[in-house]
């Protein structure tokens, strides 16, 4: 664990730690070789935590006909339109593993734009972006180019609801000045 705070605010953790989350903890690093300083940000108040990472959880990792990549990417896209250093780094990453692909991950996360992109997934991607920068604006033709390219309503909801989490979490890591472990910098490169 960082001995650092993970955030410019004085919300240290929870010490000692409840069973449950020093297990989970202890599950972060067995599978990440660390302990996100998203989730040791959060851990500060344990209902918060739990909060964040079931929700968490079940738009990045739960059933959905989008692949775990293309959540990352949607997390890269929408990150990358706010500027948000942490998720960029975190989730930059997590696109570079699950692609294999270290310019993929790179290029999304500075002008997806430019990406070598099938159009299905392009336009996934422009409508997350639409969404964080006009949300205002989505209309049914948003939508029905989105079905054109093969997604269903479900996938839309989730494709929402992953630019949705991500906007806000961008928002509370810009706030509070959250920076991601060094450890990402270096992964799948």
């Amino acid at each position: 664990m960082a001995t650092e705070q993970p955030t410019a605010l004085d919300l240290p953790m929870v010490d000692p730690l409840p069973a449950p989350t020093r297990k989970y903890f202890d599950v972060c690093t067995d599978k990440l070789g660390m302990v996100p300083n998203v989730l040791q940000a959060y851990a500060f108040d344990i209902d918060k935590l739990n909060t964040f990472t079931a929700m968490y959880n079940d738009l990045m990792l739960g059933d959905s006909n989008l692949t775990k990549l293309e959540r990352e990417m949607i997390a890269v896209v929408v990150s990358a339109v706010n500027r948000c250093f942490y998720c960029l780094t975190a989730h930059g990453a997590a696109v570079r593993d699950l692609s294999g692909d270290p310019v993929l991950g790179e290029t999304l996360v500075m002008n997806y734009r430019v990406a070598r992109l099938e159009p299905r997934v392009r336009a996934m991607l422009d409508f997350a972006v639409k969404l964080t920068e006009a949300c205002e604006t989505i209309e049914e033709k948003d939508r029905e180019d989105l079905r054109a390219h093969g997604f269903s309503d479900r996938d839309i909801w989730d494709i929402a609801s992953v630019a949705g989490f991500f906007n806000m979490t961008n928002r509370v890591a810009s706030a509070s000045d959250m920076r991601p472990n060094d450890d990402y910098h270096a992964q799948a490169r």
